[in-house]
């Protein structure tokens, strides 16, 4: 199984969006799917039309007997289960501090996930903390999102020195662009240069657009409700390029 994990210190910057059409993207490949919510928003939940609700809290699913996927729940779609986020998930940095070996807590779980599914997707919180660590810690690849923005450069600079400083390998990392609007220089400079960098950045990006607005109210994952739109096809050609990478 590959483990994936949408992550970016900065919030605001198309995480669960993209986990979730990754993941229904990643369904339609014939790939068995998890994707794990731990975001306490719940805002993955949502989209999937999956009560946000853990039986016992987020507390039972990292430290109980049972493998995490045992609490996974049933979406709308065949090749997709999620472990649903409530707001008992803002526990799991405390959580986390009271267990042995606090920093692969959830390296541990992710590893125990049974065979029967091929990909696995995190939708990650913002920010720097233990279940950050965790998150960076426990998969195979971190998909980081950012907005060609000044500021996010800046975020995603830091975050490749966090790495650097934690010895982590950078390879893992495989940033991409999202909400892009080319009418904006600053935009189009920045993914144009960025992009031109070897293989580190993916070719793909993620347009601003009111299609992925929309998937809050339609609770359904772009080219599900909107196949045809430009986004939709943005994460199909983001989709393919990853497979690219991590196959």
């Amino acid at each position: 199984m590959t483990s994936i994990a949408l992550y970016n210190s900065k919030g605001g910057v198309g995480k669960t969006t993209s986990a979730v059409n990754l993941a229904y993207l990643a369904a339609v490949d014939n790939k068995k799917v998890l994707l794990w919510d731990l975001d306490p928003q719940a805002s993955a939940t949502f989209y999937y039309r999956v009560v946000p609700k853990l039986k016992g809290g987020v507390k039972k699913v990292v430290t109980g007997k049972q493998n995490i996927e045992k609490y996974s729940k049933a979406t709308q779609y065949e090749n997709i289960r999620i472990i649903p986020a409530d707001f008992s998930t803002r526990k799991l940095d405390i959580i986390f501090i009271g267990m042995k070996k606090p920093k692969k807590r959830l390296k541990k779980l992710v590893g125990e996930v049974g065979g029967q599914f091929d990909i696995m997707f995190l939708d990650s919180p913002p920010g720097f903390s233990l279940l950050s660590e965790n998150i960076i810690r426990g998969v195979d690849f971190i998909l980081l999102p950012m907005i060609p923005t000044p500021l996010s450069v800046r975020t995603y600079l830091q975050i490749v020195k966090y790495f650097e400083d934690k010895g982590f390998d950078q390879k893992k990392i495989i940033p991409f662009f999202s909400l892009v609007d080319r009418r904006k220089k600053i935009h189009r400079e920045l993914v144009e240069a960025y992009s031109a960098q070897g293989n580190l950045f993916l070719k793909s990006s993620i347009p601003y657009s009111s299609d992925v607005e929309k998937m809050g109210k339609h609770c359904a994952p772009l080219n599900d409700y909107s196949p045809a739109s430009k986004a939709a096809e943005a994460y199909c050609r983001l989709w393919q390029e990853i497979k690219s990478r991590i196959y």
